[in-house]
Parts: structure tokens; sequence; C-alpha cells
């Protein structure tokens, strides 16, 4: 099974090319007896089990000594694998994927060696080599080199936490139905905004439970804009504008009301655009998310925040305070940090709020 899948297709020029290796190694070479026994009867009756002894005997025989295998072990019983999984796998220097076969492995070997069970979905196959090969080719996937154009990698389904938006070849025409005018257009930047506005609406709609994992910084249309509304002066803006920078959410907004507060914001924060009031921040047309550290009446759970923000068509803005109290008469929705009230400084604020609401990968 592995022979065909290791010299064939894209997996067979990676490992030909040299820039994926993988070692075979065969169980019943560690088989005990004349028969080479590899099973035995689970106690307490069931099915057959691979043995702890020969399989920790199978594993020292490619731990070589040097750095601890990461072992992985594909069962029913594992986690749900995920392309996050895949990437933590892909970062280890030497993974091992230890195939079962029957009713699994003995739970001793499991619990001291295999530092990861993983399942492939909801359903039981007859061994672990399909998976095995699954895993492999994932990870291959993100060696570069490997996939000819590595943007692609970066662009198909669940590496940003999102799906991929649907794709169209000749003729433009079939059977009635036409290519989506933007394709035929030849207009980059609006083909680019079409594709992650339908990959957008495809995730909510088919996979609302990515949004809890997904970077959705680029999927949203009209950009995403920071606020800080200062009340004293003295908030720490320490390591805001790398913050906006990490981001790529361009120049903050600083409201201030008084003149003694804006020159003082304009020193503190020099980067910033500083306005007079909460009305030069934006228009009907930006969607507000107000940002608050504790739940309170009519605010959302950050995964409806990030809904509302993928299907709004223009700019979002986050808005941040020193004083929460400044948020109550801004228009807009609201979004929580903790369940229960926290005091947090306001940079401090901004970091959790940006990761745990756009997400960055």
């Amino acid at each position: 099974m592995f022979r065909s899948f290791l010299s064939t297709s894209i997996s067979g020029r990676a490992v030909s090319a040299g820039l994926i290796s993988v070692n075979l190694v065969n169980f019943r070479d560690f088989g005990k007896g004349s028969y080479r026994q590899l099973d035995d009867y689970a106690f307490g009756s069931g099915g057959m089990l691979f043995a702890a002894p020969q399989l920790k005997d199978a594993l020292d025989s490619v731990s070589n000594g040097g750095a601890k295998p990461f072992v992985v072990y594909p069962s029913p019983q594992g986690v749900l694998i995920t392309q996050e999984i895949i990437e933590t796998l892909f970062r280890q220097e030497h993974v091992i994927i230890l195939c079962g076969h029957y009713e699994g492995i003995d739970e001793r070997f499991a619990r001291r060696y295999v530092d990861l069970e993983v399942s492939v979905g909801d359903c039981v196959l007859t061994g672990g080599e399909i998976p095995a090969m699954m895993i492999a080719d994932a990870m291959a996937r993100l060696v570069p080199g490997v996939v000819g154009r590595q943007k692609a990698v970066i662009e198909d389904s669940f590496y940003r936490g999102m799906l991929d938006n649907p794709n169209y070849t000749r003729p433009a025409v079939w059977e009635g139905e036409k290519v989506p005018e933007v394709l035929l257009s030849g207009n980059a930047g609006e083909i680019s905004r079409w594709r992650r506005k339908i990959a957008a609406s495809r995730t909510i709609s088919r996979r609302p439970d990515l949004l809890s994992r997904a970077s959705i910084r680029e999927y949203i249309p009209g950009g995403v804009r920071t606020a800080f509304i200062l009340k004293d002066g003295n908030a720490s803006f320490s390591g805001v504008p790398e913050l906006c920078s990490t981001y790529e959410l361009g120049r903050p907004y600083v409201i201030a009301r008084s003149r003694e507060l804006r020159e003082k914001a304009k020193q503190i924060f020099p980067q910033a655009k500083v306005l007079a009031g909460i009305r030069e921040l934006s228009d009907k047309e930006d969607l507000t998310v107000k940002v608050f550290t504790g739940a309170r009446a009519n605010s959302m759970h950050s995964l409806e925040v990030k809904r509302r923000c993928l299907e709004h068509d223009g700019r979002v803005i986050f808005v941040f305070a020193e004083d929460e109290a400044e948020l109550e008469g801004l228009d807009g929705i609201a979004g929580y940090l903790y369940e229960h009230e926290t005091d947090i400084p306001l940079n401090m604020k901004a970091g959790i709020a940006l990761d745990k609401f756009l997400g960055k990968r």
C-alpha cells in the first residue's frame, strides 16, 4: 500500500527529490515465536490487540538514540485531526505514525509512548495505513517545493481556518450555467475580494464551527481599524503601534474630547489620527464594535462578533476605552472578552480582543 503511495503523484515526486523522507517499518519483523506473533486476545473478552512488548521493540528500532520521536497513533478514539494538528506535526523533527489493526493497541503502551492519538473522522477503518498516508500527505504539502505554487497551500481550505472559495474552468458556459462575471473581468483586486467574500459566506453557512479558530482579518471586505477613547490621557499605549502593524490595521484613531487631551495624545501616540469626538470616527457604512471586558446586556460572544464582521460589506472599527462607560452611547454592536468584569490596561485589552475577534494566525 505504501510503496504505491510513496512512488506516484506529488508524494512520489517529493520523495524522489529528497524533499521528504518516509521510512517504512514492518511490525512483523518484531513478532514473537515461530509465527512472529504480534497480537493477542484482550483481557475481559473482546477482539485482538497489538501487544506492548512487540510495539516497544518496533519503536526502539526507529528511535535511533537521537531526539525523542513524536509518536502519532490514528484511532477512532483520538482527537479529530485538524490543519493545526498537521502543522504541529510538520514542525516536529521526527514523527512516527503507528498503524493499528483489529481492536487497537495495548493501552499501557499508548499511555507511555504515544504523544497524540488522532481520528480522521467518525468512522472505523480496517487499519491505520490509510490515515497514516493522509497524515503524511497533509504534512508533505507544507514542505516548500512539494506543491508547485506555495501560495496555493496558504489559500487552501483550513489553512487560515476558513473554507476555500468555489473555482471554475472552461468553458465559460456549461449546461446553461455561466461562470461568475467577476472572474472573467481581469480585475485582480475585484476577483480577490469576491473570492474572500464567497469563502467567508461558505464558511458561515457550511462550517460555522470553524470561526472559533479562523483568521478572518483578510476576509472583512472593507478592512479593519482600531480606535481608542481617552479619558485622562494616562493610558498605556506601549506596544499598540506594533499591534496595529501586526494585524495590518493602519493608523489607529484616538478620540480625545478636550484640547489638552488631544495634545497629550499626539505626544503619547504620534502615529495615531487624533479626533475630537466619536462623530468624526465613522459613518453609517461602518460597523462599529465596542469592546467590553465583561459580558453585559445585548453584548455578543466573540463568534457572533466574527460572523457579523464577515457579513458586513464595509469597514469594521474596533473601539476601546479607558472608561467603558464612554462606549455606552456609541452606536454599533458590543463584544465582550470575558464573562465576568476584569480590569486590564487598554493596550492589553486591545491585544486580547484583536486576537479573539480577528483570529491572527
